[in-house]
């Protein structure tokens, strides 16, 4: 039977690594990789988490299961940080440990389909993936545009989405940093988007991938805060991946908020279920070391400082590419006033591949940049080089 399957075509982004690696040129550039570089192009290990994974051999003396929940004291070691005051301790917030946001976005969306949800509103571009797990669960997308045309959030757009939604939606949107366009809703904007959502009767969905690499921890998590006390009950998607440095150890978490905390319980106990039929037991590792660094004051400081340098250094490379005056017929001062590690470019899949073949530049074909594969030493390369093709 399983000759009736059809040949999927090969990952773009994979396919791009591949070219990059084959590369002989020195001064070659990648863009494409989803993940932070520093200013020498290495992907570090937080001194933090090395701290904590030390600790973790001398300390840890078993690899026995953790159950479908995880590692409760790191899931609620990072509340604090992601919800702030928002909601009272009232047992209306609870969550379980999953593989990488992915999972937890994953988890979010099965719970919702679970719960009536058939359809589920999203600002487009989005992740990729995201659109391809909505497909897995069977839910249906409905895309409305995120970003306007000077660059800035289509709150329009998302004001027509959510007056024709009601119940039986809900609508996915990223907390902060948005992938890939990096244009993310002011504070005004977000208290804003609370009072539509709970006027419409959708069910929110938040995805909170790279808290710490826009305007910092608190501003941040500003979407999630603003949302929350204004409707009975949301889901959110965390992930440790980023803003820790653990993408290979895959580190998320889901939150839930019900109506009420017996509500609450009632939720988790189907998220439960449906974890256990997703991947039975989340891994260890790399929540345990966010849980040590959590429950230790000076190794929470060093961690808070590393993501700093991280988040200063994306600042710097935007502002530089946003100064630049000579890139051809793409304007990139907006990129100065965008968020986090990623920006949409207006070049063609034609000019992508120019780009790659003239100048050894590595991004995806839809224009799709990761900024902190710049460096002060390649800026200029890059913008030269977007100047040869697209002016």
């Amino acid at each position: 039977m399983l000759d009736r399957l059809d040949q999927q075509p090969p990952d773009a982004l994979l396919a791009l690594i591949k070219l990059y690696e084959a590369d002989e040129r020195p001064d070659k550039i990648d863009l494409g990789v989803g993940v932070y570089r520093t200013a020498d192009g290495a992907t570090p290990v937080f001194g933090a988490i090395k701290a904590a994974e030390q600790r973790l051999i001398d300390t840890q003396d078993s690899k026995s299961y953790l159950g479908p929940e995880g590692d409760m004291r790191f899931v609620r070691g990072l509340m604090p940080h992601v919800f702030g005051d928002a909601v009272a301790d009232d047992g209306r917030i609870d969550g379980m440990q999953t593989p990488g946001g992915t999972g937890a976005v994953r988890l979010a969306t099965a719970l919702a389909k679970a719960s009536g949800v058939k359809r589920v509103l999203i600002g487009t571009p989005s992740w990729p993936n995201h659109a391809q797990i909505l497909a897995d669960v069977s839910l249906e997308m409905v895309g409305f545009s995120h970003a306007a045309a000077d660059g800035t959030p289509d709150m329009g757009a998302l004001r027509a989405a959510l007056a024709d939604a009601g119940e039986g939606d809900a609508i996915l949107l990223h907390g902060c940093c948005h992938n890939p366009t990096g244009i993310d809703y002011s504070a005004d904007q977000w208290d804003e988007i609370a009072g539509l959502v709970r006027d419409s009767g959708v069910l929110p969905i938040l995805d909170l991938a790279y808290q710490g690499l826009g305007d910092g921890m608190e501003a941040d998590a500003y979407g999630v805060r603003a949302v929350l006390p204004a409707v009975p009950e949301a889901l959110v998607a965390y992930s440790c991946d980023k803003n820790f440095g653990l993408y290979r150890d895959r580190v998320g978490a889901f939150y839930a908020m019900g109506a009420s905390a017996e509500d609450t319980v009632r939720i988790m106990s189907n998220a439960a279920a449906l974890a256990r039929a997703n991947w039975s037991m989340p891994p260890d590792h790399g929540g345990a070391a966010v849980r040590m660094i959590l429950e230790d004051e000076q190794l929470t400081a060093d961690w808070l400082a590393e993501l700093e340098d991280m988040r200063q250094r994306i600042r710097q490379v935007r502002e530089k590419l946003a100064a630049s005056s000579n890139a051809g017929g793409v304007n990139l001062a907006p990129l100065g006033q965008q968020n986090g590690m990623f920006a949409m470019l207006p070049v063609s899949k034609e000019q992508v591949q120019q780009l790659r073949e003239k100048h050894g530049v590595y991004m995806a074909g839809s224009g799709r940049i990761n900024v902190a594969g710049l460096t002060m030493g390649n800026i200029d390369k890059f913008v030269a080089a977007l100047a040869d093709v697209t002016g």
